[in-house]
C-alpha cells in the first residue's frame, strides 16, 4: 500500500480484468488519467470478443464511478444493461455478469440461462457468495441443464464505490439510522454490520495487505472491527486461495509497513456532517446535490436570449478533467482565480492558432482539408486538446456560476464565516441569526449552523433556552425533529469531540461579504461574453481573504495520534490511547463474537482483541485507512487529506483512504437520518 497506485487504480484494474473474462492483466498500463488501458480478449480469428454486460444496482454504482462508456466499448463491451430490465437473447455471445450474491439475482440468471439468453455466461458477484446460495444455484443450474452454459463463476471483492483516487463508501444508505434507531431489530441491526464487514473486507483484499485495525472501545465500530478481525484471520486460517498470500508479511519491517485501518463511530464527531464548507468540491456536494460524480444544473438555452429559458444539463466530474483533479479540493476563492487563469492562457493559444491559420475562430478550422499549408500542421495539431480544454472549462464556468447562485440565495459564505468561530457564539447572536431575514432561503441551513453550535458549545443550555431556539427554527420554517435525536447524544459526542484552537486572527465579515458580492455580480454580467462566456478578470480580488482557517477536524487529530504519535495533541493521544487494538495475523487473542445488540450503545468493550504493548499503541504508520459507520463527509474527507499532504515531509509521504458507509450531503443526513430518529424519539 505505500506505493502511489490509488484505490481507484486498483479497482479498475480488478473491473478490467473482470470485462477481459477473467483473464489476467499482466499487460496493463497506466494511464495519466488514471485509467487502466488493457489488451482485450481475442478470439481464434484474432478478432476481439464482443461481450454483453449485466449488472444490478450495485454493480453499475462501482462500475460508473471509475469507467465510462467509451472505457467499455474499448473492452469489448458493445451493450450494458440492468438485470432487472426486459432483456432479449443475444445468441452465441458472452454475458458478464456483474451482481451481488442475492437470492433475486441467483433467480433471474437462472432463468436466463433456462431462456438461452447468452452463451457463455460469466458469474461474477461483487462479495462472496455465501454457501448455502451456492449450492442452490448450483442444484437449480444442474436441474435445469444449464451447467454447459456457464463459463465460470468468480468472487470479485468489489462491493464498494470509489468515487476519488482515495475516497471510498460502500453504498449503505440508512446505516445511522439503522445503528441508532430503537426500533432496529436484532436481524436487521446484523445484516448491516455484515454489510459493513463484507465491504471493508473487499476493500483490504483490492490492496492486498491485511491491515492493523484500531477502533474506540463499544458501539458499532468496534463490533465492525472485530467481526472483520475474524472474518480476515479465518481467511488466512481456512482457505484454500489465500487472497493475501504474494503479501505474506512477517517480518518486523513488514508489520511496519502494514497500513492502520480506523474504523470509528459517526457520533465521535457530528459537526463535518452539518458544516458549510468553502472547498470547491464540498460546495458541490452541497448545493448541486453530486451523486457519483455528476451533477445536474440549471443552464441557458441560449446564451445571448436568457428570455428563451433554460434546460438541465449534465455534468460527469471524471478522472481525466485536469480541472477537477487540480481543484476539487481548493477553496472557492482559489477556483474561482485559477479559472481566470486557465482562460487567459486558453485565449492566449486559441489566438496564435486562429493568427498562424488566418482565420476567426477555431469553429472555421478543418483540420482535414487537403489545402492546408505544411507550415500550419502544427497548429492545427492543436486544435482537439484546444477543444477540449474549451469544453472543460466551459463547463467549470456553468458550474460557477450555478454556485454562485446558489452561494447568494442560501447565504453559504455567511454561515461559512459563522461557523469557523462557532463556538464563540452567545445564545444571543445564534437567536439573532435564526431569526434573521437576511440569512437566505433555506431554513435547513439556519438549523444546521444552531445544530453545530448545540453540539459544539461549552455554554450551558437551558430547557427554556431550547425552547426559544426550538420555536425560532420552526418560525423560521425548519423541521426540528433533528434536535430531540440530538439531545439524547450531545454529550456522548461532546465527551469525543476535539476542539480545535483558531490559527488566524478574525476577518473583517462586511468586506468579506462586501467581496462575495462583487464577485457575484462580476459573475453575472461577464458570463455572457463570446467564447467560452466569461473572463474573469481582476474577479477575486476581494474575496481573497475567504478562505478556511488551517484547523484539523477531530477525527483528522485521532488519525494523526494513530499514524504519527510522536506529533499529535496530547488530547489527541489522551482519546486513542484506549483505542482496541487488532491484528488478524497474530495468533493471539481471537475473542468471542459479540451479539448484535451490544452495537446499540457505547458500552464498554465488546471483544478485547490484542493486549497491545506500549510499542504497539504507539506504533506509526504511512498509510491509513479511516473509516467512519454511519456516514461521511466530503469536508472531512478534504480535511484528512489537507493533512496528510501538509505532512508529507521529506522522504516520508503519508497517505489516507477514506471511506464510509455511504457519502452524504448535509441536507441528506438531516433530513434522511437525524430528523427519522428525532421523530422516533418520545
Amino acid at each position: 500500500m505505500a506505493s502511489t497506485t490509488t484505490l481507484r487504480d486498483l479497482q479498475i484494474r480488478s473491473i478490467e480484468r473482470i470485462l477481459n473474462l477473467n483473464a489476467s492483466n499482466d499487460n496493463t498500463q497506466d494511464q495519466h488519467d488514471g485509467t487502466v488501458s488493457v489488451t482485450p480478449v481475442l478470439n481464434e480469428s484474432g478478432d476481439p470478443i464482443w461481450k454483453v454486460l449485466v449488472f444490478d444496482e450495485m454493480g453499475r454504482d462501482v462500475i460508473s464511478s471509475v469507467l465510462r462508456v467509451n472505457d467499455l466499448r474499448a473492452s469489448g463491451v458493445t451493450i450494458h444493461l440492468n438485470i432487472n430490465s426486459t432483456r432479449h437473447p443475444i445468441p452465441d455471445v458472452p454475458a458478464i455478469y456483474l451482481v451481488e450474491p442475492t437470492p433475486a439475482n441467483l433467480q433471474i440468471i437462472t432463468s436466463d440461462l433456462s431462456r438461452g439468453l447468452y452463451s457463455p455466461a460469466h458469474i461474477n458477484f461483487l462479495s462472496s457468495i455465501p454457501r448455502p446460495l451456492l449450492e442452490d444455484f448450483a442444484a437449480s443450474t444442474a436441474s435445469a441443464g444449464t451447467a454447459d452454459h456457464l463459463a465460470s463463476i468468480f468472487d470479485q471483492y468489489l462491493n464498494f464505490i470509489v468515487s476519488e483516487p482515495d475516497l471510498f463508501n460502500l453504498g449503505i444508505d440508512g446505516a445511522y439510522h439503522t445503528l441508532n434507531s430503537a426500533s432496529t431489530s436484532d436481524e436487521d441491526l446484523d445484516a448491516v454490520i455484515d454489510r459493513i464487514v463484507s465491504g471493508l473486507f473487499s476493500v483490504v483484499v483490492t490492496m492486498g495487505t491485511i491491515p492493523i485495525i484500531r477502533c474506540p472501545k463499544g458501539g458499532p465500530a468496534e463490533l465492525v472491527a472485530t467481526k472483520l478481525d475474524r472474518k480476515l484471520r479465518d481467511h488466512i486460517l481456512n482457505s484454500k486461495t489465500n487472497l493475501f498470500s504474494g503479501n505474506d508479511q512477517k517480518s518486523a519491517a513488514a508489520v511496519a509497513s502494514r497500513p492502520v485501518l480506523i474504523i470509528v463511530d459517526r457520533n465521535l464527531d457530528l459537526v463535518p456532517m452539518l458544516s458549510h464548507s468553502w472547498t470547491y468540491q464540498s460546495l458541490i456536494t452541497d448545493i448541486l446535490s453530486m451523486h457519483l460524480n455528476k451533477i445536474k444544473i440549471s443552464v441557458p438555452i441560449d446564451d445571448n436570449h436568457p428570455e428563451k429559458g433554460s434546460k438541465k444539463q449534465e455534468y460527469d466530474l471524471q478522472s481525466s478533467d485536469y480541472f477537477w483533479l487540480r481543484n476539487a479540493p481548493r477553496p472557492f476563492p482559489d477556483v474561482a482565480e485559477d479559472i481566470d487563469v486557465e482562460l487567459k492562457k486558453y485565449e492566449e493559444d486559441q489566438s496564435e492558432v486562429t493568427r498562424k491559420t488566418g482565420t476567426s475562430s477555431l469553429d472555421d478550422l478543418q483540420g482535414g482539408s487537403g489545402a492546408i499549408a505544411a507550415h500550419l500542421k502544427g497548429a492545427l495539431a492543436l486544435l482537439p486538446e484546444l477543444k477540449e480544454r474549451k469544453a472543460t472549462l466551459s463547463m467549470h464556468m456553468n458550474i460557477l456560476k450555478a454556485l454562485v447562485k446558489g452561494i447568494e440565495d442560501r447565504k453559504v459564505h455567511e454561515y461559512f464565516q459563522l461557523e469557523e468561530e462557532i463556538t464563540k457564539q452567545t445564545k444571543a447572536q445564534i437567536l439573532e441569526v435564526i431569526k434573521s431575514a437576511e440569512k437566505g432561503n433555506e431554513p435547513l441551513d439556519k438549523l444546521r449552523y444552531f445544530l453545530q453550535w448545540y453540539l459544539a458549545t461549552e455554554q450551558e443550555i437551558t430547557r427554556p433556552d431550547l425552547e426559544s431556539f426550538t420555536q425560532a427554527l420552526e418560525a423560521a420554517g425548519a423541521d426540528v425533529a433533528a434536535i430531540k435525536y440530538l439531545k439524547t447524544v450531545r454529550q456522548l459526542t461532546r465527551m469525543t469531540m476535539i476542539s480545535s484552537a483558531p490559527t488566524q486572527p478574525s476577518q473583517n465579515t462586511s468586506q468579506l461579504f462586501g467581496g462575495f458580492t462583487s464577485l457575484s455580480s462580476r459573475v453575472t454580467d461577464r458570463f455572457k461574453e463570446a467564447g467560452l462566456g466569461a473572463n474573469f478578470d481582476g474577479l477575486v480580488s476581494g474575496i481573497k481573504n475567504l478562505v478556511p482557517k488551517n484547523s484539523d477536524l477531530t477525527l483528522t487529530k485521532i488519525t494523526e495520534s494513530l499514524m504519527d504519535p510522536q506529533n499529535a495533541s496530547s488530547s489527541a493521544i489522551s482519546k486513542s490511547e484506549s483505542y482496541s487494538y487488532f491484528d488478524p495475523r497474530s495468533a493471539n487473542a481471537r475473542g468471542t463474537m459479540p451479539a448484535a445488540s451490544q452495537a446499540r450503545a457505547q458500552q464498554g468493550g465488546v471483544a478485547r482483541g490484542i493486549e497491545a504493548s506500549f510499542g504497539q499503541r504507539r506504533q506509526g504508520f504511512s498509510d491509513a485507512i479511516l473509516f467512519t459507520v454511519g456516514g461521511g463527509s466530503m469536508d472531512e474527507y478534504g480535511n484528512i487529506q489537507d493533512w496528510a499532504k501538509r505532512t508529507s515531509v521529506g522522504g516520508q509521504k503519508r497517505r489516507v483512504v477514506y471511506g464510509s458507509t455511504a457519502m452524504m450531503s448535509a441536507t441528506e443526513f438531516v433530513t434522511k437520518d437525524l430528523a427519522r430518529l428525532g421523530s422516533e424519539s418520545t
